[in-house]
């Protein structure tokens, strides 16, 4: 190797080096705030310290396609039927100048989380443009940079939308699969995501974690269909969440997620989280 190169590759290193611990001191930096605790890197029993520790080292390149909503849907299809996919009605960088949706549709950045809108009832020209423009603000770059979220950054970005299913006037429940080594353990059920969200932890028998917790949803009848995609779509991965929708009684298929709640958000009881460290680190 030529000195010149030599050169180039230790200050490559370096600069290796001190981005690692820049997003090492941003996410000690967060996770107290949140947790109101530092995060134990070294030990890391922590569910949620997991989560820190794969935002660091994690690089599984199948991470990328299955955090782009348009990929995981041809993921899902080829995987388990058209069937449990909910069709996408339109896709591109940039909304067209007139809405061109007639259905109760979402519409939806493909390459992040959070990041959608609900069309009801046909909005006026005023609300399309609005829309239009906090879509163009989606579309800005890569989501995920301000959490330390790697496997967003190299998601193509782009916009999608699909006729809103289930009841029109509010959105579906949540079921989000988590699943160790090929095992679904428990599924967290995410209530009223459009007003006074909450979730509740079960056990893969449906059974509450914190039995006095307030809510109190309906087993879904097609759990166990959930649970057998969502042990087939995890296969090769130490832990992944899996989410779906039931509408009809039927399955359909939401979005995969590699950090749930960013590892932020504290577990209804914190014997939880330890429970959770427990199962992912046995699957590493």
């Amino acid at each position: 190797m030529k000195r010149s190169d030599a050169m180039d590759a230790g200050i490559l290193e370096r600069q290796a080096e001190r981005r690692a611990d820049l997003a090492t001191v941003r996410i000690q930096a967060t996770y107290r705030v949140k947790q109101g605790r530092f995060a134990d890197l070294k030990t890391a029993n922590r569910f949620t310290e997991l989560v820190q520790l794969r935002k660091l080292h994690d690089r599984d390149p199948r991470m990328i396609e299955r955090s782009s909503k348009l990929a995981s849907k041809r993921i899902v299809a080829d995987t388990l039927g058209d069937e449990w996919v909910i069709p996408t009605v339109w896709s591109g960088a940039r909304l067209p100048r007139k809405n061109p949706f007639t259905a109760p549709t979402i519409v939806k950045s493909s390459h992040g989380c959070n990041q959608y809108a609900i069309l009801r009832d046909p909005p006026s020209a005023l609300r399309w443009q609005i829309l239009r423009k906090q879509a163009a603000h989606w579309m800005r770059g890569p989501y995920g940079y301000w959490l330390d979220e790697w496997c967003y950054r190299d998601v193509p970005v782009g916009l999608l939308a699909e006729e809103l299913v289930g009841d029109v006037q509010s959105l579906p429940v949540d079921y989000k699969i988590y699943v160790f080594d090929g095992r679904a353990t428990h599924v967290q059920v995410h209530l009223d995501r459009a007003g006074g969200h909450k979730w509740i932890l079960h056990d893969r028998d449906f059974n509450k974690l914190v039995p006095d917790q307030a809510g109190s949803p309906q087993k879904p009848e097609s759990l166990g269909a959930m649970l057998e995609a969502a042990e087939e779509l995890a296969r090769g991965f130490s832990f992944i969440r899996i989410d779906f929708y039931e509408v009809d009684r039927k399955p359909l298929f939401g979005e995969f997620c590699f950090y749930p709640g960013s590892g932020l958000d504290p577990f209804a009881a914190d014997w939880i989280d330890f429970e959770l460290g427990r199962l992912w680190k046995a699957a590493l």
